[in-house]
């Protein structure tokens, strides 16, 4: 993994080099293309061109996004916000297609993902990851054109069905918590890590585009995506987890959900600016660290009192800890021994 920032073929205006060598606009591989019909709003028209819809800014590609749900949404709001031409959007949800014209009115909606081809030169697939398949499955670019998702798990490898002669696929995957909060959601984008996957075609583009909406591009390096996403998901609802089991506890201690967020907030805070200071395993702390089986002890038997649900994950991280503790080799075989027996007593 990279942060991405290379010299890549650019106009003088900056913009990405696209087309062939003698500088012509690309042309769609197939003919059949240039005639194919497409839907404007709910009629269907007939056109006979051999390229998407007029071009936006110089230096911008037009973008069309596929799914209106909260990261589609945020990403076009962020887009066009960034002075990127958004011109389409497309959603089955009529509410969602509405919420999302009246945030981005330059963008056309409409229900079918395949009318964005008609309208867009970056394509943005943000829909569930189990749908992309049958999403893009239908769809095919013209030559020219790009089209990338916003899974963090897939490679851009699933997007091949759309592919045409001179037409690139991609990946865009920003590590933001997407909510319902539009507003919140394009905030979120301020200073987070996008997740880059494509060729060199079109590696600087997409890096534009990332740091054009505030975030920090990085490149990944292929096959490594189950993972990324993996740890992305640890960061994510793996936190969400275990500060629920964090309420819990603090609720056997006479602590309601916010004071249990303050109190325990505070030293996740405290924790997280350690290990940025000193190292991932220099930060860890607490009776694994020190050897103090019977503080564990203590622990479990209140667990299973009190807080049946939250055994598991105490088990886990303590598990884990203390394989970080003996790589550390600060406690002795004996010690080591008897908190791995303490963690075994729980069943």
């Amino acid at each position: 993994m990279k942060i991405w920032r290379d010299g890549a073929k650019r106009e003088p205006n900056g913009r990405e080099v696209r087309g062939d060598a003698s500088g012509e606009p690309a042309r769609p591989n197939d003919p059949a293309d240039a005639g194919r019909a497409h839907r404007h709003g709910d009629e269907i028209h007939a056109h006979s061109h051999a390229h998407p819809h007029g071009r936006g800014s110089p230096g911008a590609p037009t973008v069309g996004i596929v799914g209106a749900g909260a990261v589609g949404t945020a990403l076009g709001l962020a887009i066009s916000r960034a002075g990127w031409p958004v011109t389409a959007v497309a959603s089955r949800d009529a509410g969602h297609r509405d919420r999302f014209t009246g945030l981005v009115p330059t963008a056309r909606a409409f229900i079918e993902p395949g009318t964005v081809i008609d309208e867009a030169e970056l394509v943005i697939l943000a829909v569930p990851d189990d749908a992309i398949g049958a999403v893009v499955e239908p769809l095919r670019l013209f030559s020219g054109q790009t089209m990338v998702h916003t899974s963090g798990l897939l490679g851009a490898q699933v997007l091949s069905p759309a592919l045409a002669a001179g037409s690139h696929i991609g990946a865009f995957h920003p590590l933001v918590s997407f909510t319902s909060d539009v507003e919140r959601s394009v905030a979120g984008l301020s200073g987070a890590t996008i997740a880059l996957e494509g060729d060199d075609a079109i590696i600087g583009l997409l890096a534009d585009l990332a740091e054009a909406i505030g975030g920090v591009a990085v490149r990944l390096p292929p096959g490594t995506k189950p993972a990324y996403h993996a740890a992305a998901v640890l960061a994510s609802g793996g936190l969400v987890a275990l500060l629920d089991a964090i309420v819990t506890l603090g609720a056997a201690a006479g602590l309601d959900e916010r004071g249990s967020l303050t109190i325990y907030g505070r030293l996740m805070e405290q924790t997280l600016a350690n290990a940025r200071a000193v190292g991932v395993a220099a930060a860890l702390t607490g009776p694994i660290a020190r050897g103090d089986a019977g503080t564990l002890e203590a622990h479990l038997e209140a667990l299973e009192r009190q807080a049946p649900g939250a055994v598991d994950m105490y088990l886990a991280a303590a598990r884990r800890e203390l394989e970080m503790i003996d790589a550390r080799g600060t406690l002795s075989p004996q010690q080591l021994e008897r908190v791995r027996a303490a963690l075994a007593k729980v069943v």
